[in-house]
């Protein structure tokens, strides 16, 4: 069921990922469901629901930007979405998988060289990660972390002047850019497009960012501050 609701929604898509990628996005998702039974990593459920919500929603991204050959970092990553789909479906991508919850980075380091995927897990904030690689990045994305205002403080300090900021959205992502109007122009993005893909009969949209200029020093702020008064 999974395999086959991958299979039409990557057709409604216009990708084209040979059957061993799909096994290994299917395999990768079911390996999702079974460590879920002991630790909380999705409230999606039902195979063909994962294959929409999950594996597909990730996917989306490789309509949007050119991954191949960069550096990405999944911002926020959860149990591996949108990062390692990608990674699956496009090998090329310099990953690193970013969370603050040390327990599912700890279970993605151990189930990632299971299924022959490469990519650095970080335990750690994003405000407090990105001291150490910051404007490194040629793409930052993050999927279901917060509102697109305290979202671009998070992601854009990562990447480089010339990179972008993939946000992943549903079908509120106009109205949140709206709101983060502001944020954008002090983070040094500018918005280059949003992308909507039907998945499954809901709304799926990719705000897609152009870093054009350094985020200034101060940013990001501390987490709770960030909160309390987004840009």
């Amino acid at each position: 069921m999974m395999e086959t609701a991958l299979a039409t929604g990557l057709a409604e898509l216009g990708l084209d990922l040979e059957a061993p990628v799909q096994r290994q996005l299917c395999r990768f998702a079911q390996a999702v469901l079974e460590q879920n039974r002991v630790m909380n990593l999705t409230a999606i459920t039902e195979p063909d629901q994962v294959a929409r919500l999950h594996l597909l929603d990730s996917l989306t991204l490789l309509k949007t930007a050119d991954l191949a050959g960069k550096r990405v970092i999944d911002v926020g990553c959860g149990a591996g979405f949108p990062g390692v789909p990608l990674k699956i479906a496009c090998p090329q991508i310099d990953l690193t998988l970013l969370d603050s919850l040390g327990k599912r980075v700890n279970w993605l380091q151990t189930i990632l060289p299971q299924m022959g995927v490469q990519a650095r897990c970080v335990a750690a904030r994003a405000e407090e990660a990105v001291s150490a690689c910051r404007e490194t990045y040629d793409i930052a994305t993050s999927r279901a972390v917060a509102r697109l205002n305290i979202l671009l403080e998070l992601t854009a300090p990562f990447v480089k002047v010339g990179g972008y900021v993939l946000a992943m959205k549903g079908a509120a992502a106009r109205e949140e850019l709206a709101e983060a109007k502001n944020a954008v122009a002090r983070l040094g993005l500018q918005v280059e497009k949003i992308q909507e893909f039907p998945i499954g009969g809901a709304a799926h949209g990719v705000v897609v960012l152009k870093k054009v200029k350094p985020t200034p020093p101060q940013y990001p702020r501390r987490y709770a501050k960030i909160k309390q008064s987004p840009l």
